[in-house]
């Protein structure tokens, strides 16, 4: 069973859905291109098969995965990314930039074309311009108001 946060904000409702353990590490192969159980789960060494199968249902109830059949008898499945998976890779390759950095000292993410490596930055797309991150905070989105004249009445 996921964990539940009490909080509201959106790290605690993304560690609802990823914050379990083994469920990054399957995202991860997912990204590498493994699609098959039986790829997923010799990738991610030590992990049971049914944790295996517990975490890529959750990933598709939350219309992060997607389970493709290519075989019925008997029925095998490859799982695929959504949009909305694959944008999980800038939060695993931030993970993965981070932990390069403070954790591991043999690997880090590289640019493949000209093999320097790669920084995860804050960029606001009207400014055209990477910021800072003393720069940026999280605010709530605002409730959207009514043209005036259109309301009812």
């Amino acid at each position: 069973m996921p964990k539940t946060y009490p909080q509201a904000d959106p790290i605690a409702k993304v560690l609802e859905v990823i914050g379990e353990r083994w469920t990054i590490l399957i995202l991860q192969d997912l990204l590498r291109g493994n699609h098959r159980f039986a790829e997923l789960r010799e990738s991610v060494e030590g992990i049971a098969p049914n944790v295996l199968s517990s975490r890529l249902k959750i990933l598709e109830r939350h219309g992060i995965v997607e389970r493709k059949f290519y075989s019925d008898h008997p029925p095998r499945a490859e799982y695929f990314l959504t949009r909305k998976g694959h944008e999980l890779g800038l939060v695993a390759g931030a993970l993965a930039t981070w932990g390069a950095k403070h954790v591991s000292d043999d690997t880090f993410l590289t640019h493949t074309e000209c093999g320097t490596q790669i920084q995860v930055v804050y960029y606001c797309p009207t400014c055209q311009s990477q910021v800072r991150g003393a720069l940026v905070r999280l605010v709530e989105r605002e409730e959207p108001t009514q043209a005036p004249g259109s309301g009812t009445g």
